[in-house]
């Protein structure tokens, strides 16, 4: 009797111990380390976080955040299957289910400024135009996180855009749209420009047009306000579509167009632009959106030798500046312009939009941005994010 309490005894021992350890196994398989997949899958889908969203962390055995790719996220579960890990899938892929379906948006003042989080005091990330279309997230406190044109990711204030579901957006797109072509005006109430306003705007507003009555166009808001624009501040959106040619001296005389615009961190707009913002609404006034940063720009287009001076460059050319590759540090981008010729001159916004030169004899010369000049690009509409002529992004 004893011998055999005794070889249950030993039996259950066993089974504790093979139990334990079968246990031990299975939560070392669980709270293995999943960085690596996980920064290998960021690394392939979301490199410059800027414009694709891949936020994803491991916490313990559970797999939380959000991402705007769904293929990411099936990735991801896939190399982890695959080594047989066990996870708990918590991310979120974006849109957000409480949109209900309102995932499309359209800025519905003359320049929304989008920020880098969602509140007032955070960085001024870049701005958008009216009627620029957007895709929609998610919401935060009364602010969306959206996707712009040039795939740009921030934050817009609820004031800022007008959320719509596909067939609304849809029928938005098919109205026949107006562009404001000066620097800065207003819409009226009515077709008179001495009625109150109803909105400030700016080049490159778009608004959908309904008719012509008497000096002014009648336009519907995004949001739905009724306004009148003067036509001789605007124009049909299909005419002026089909006059943009950027070549050089297109690019060039628009350009000087700003001179004097107020150097505005984030800025891509005639209410003030930096550096990068600057030459974006050059090549936008000419048919053509480029990325938002330089250090994004700098990646467009071929490169033009300079290794024995400026003679290579043709106007419209981006030049770029800032501090190169040295030991082990990556090189930084941080200042773009744009050549315009004539005495080695190129234009930026730097305090100002202005005209520098890259001649030690030339007045405007710029002995600091010689200094840290890098290389220049020559962009063509093959380079562009999104060539306005071949793509239907406000109709």
């Amino acid at each position: 009797m004893m011998k055999r309490n005794y070889l249950i005894l030993a039996l259950g021992f066993l089974m504790a111990c093979t139990t334990g350890k079968e246990a031990t196994t299975s939560t070392a398989t669980a709270d293995a380390s999943m960085e690596p997949y996980i920064e290998a899958v960021r690394q392939h889908y979301a490199p410059d976080k800027r414009v694709a969203l891949f936020k994803v962390e491991q916490r313990g055995n559970v797999l939380s955040g959000e991402t705007n790719m769904p293929e990411a996220k099936q990735e991801l579960l896939d190399k982890l299957k695959a080594e047989n890990i066990t996870i708990v899938d918590s991310i979120q892929v974006l849109p957000e289910a409480e949109l209900e379906g309102k995932t499309f948006g359209v800025i519905t003042i003359s320049v929304a400024n989008l920020r880098s989080e969602p509140k007032h005091p955070a960085e001024l990330a870049t701005q958008a135009t009216m009627g620029t279309p957007v895709q929609v997230y998610k919401k935060e406190r009364g602010w969306y996180l959206v996707q712009t044109p040039d795939k740009y990711l921030a934050w817009v204030d609820a004031m800022g855009v007008t959320l719509m579901d596909k067939s609304s957006f849809d029928t938005w797109q098919k109205s026949p749209k107006l562009l404001y072509t000066k620097p800065y005006g207003f819409a009226y109430e009515t077709a008179n420009a001495t009625s109150g306003t109803v909105s400030d705007l700016v080049f490159g507003d778009v608004l959908a047009l309904q008719q012509k009555e008497g000096d002014f166009y009648a336009v519907t808001f995004p949001d739905g306000r009724k306004g009148f624009v003067p036509a001789a501040e605007s124009v049909k959106y299909d005419e002026w579509i089909a006059g943009r040619k950027p070549s050089g001296e297109n690019l060039v005389n628009t350009s000087k167009q700003l001179l004097g615009l107020p150097y505005l961190w984030g800025g891509t707009s005639f209410k003030g632009v930096d550096c990068s913002g600057f030459t974006k609404t050059v090549y936008f006034m000419n048919g053509l959106v480029l990325p938002r940063d330089a250090s994004q720009q700098v990646h467009m287009g071929e490169l033009v030798d300079t290794s024995n001076g400026w003679n290579n460059l043709q106007p419209g050319d981006l030049l770029f500046f800032g501090v190169p590759a040295k030991d082990g540090k990556s090189e930084r981008v941080v200042h773009v312009g744009m050549w315009i010729g004539g005495n080695q001159e190129f234009i930026h916004s730097a305090g100002r939009v202005r005209i520098s030169s890259m001649n030690p004899d030339a007045e405007n010369y710029d002995e600091s941005e010689l200094k840290r000049f890098l290389r220049a690009k020559r962009i063509t509409p093959e380079d562009a994010v999104v060539d306005l002529r071949k793509t239907n992004l406000y109709q």
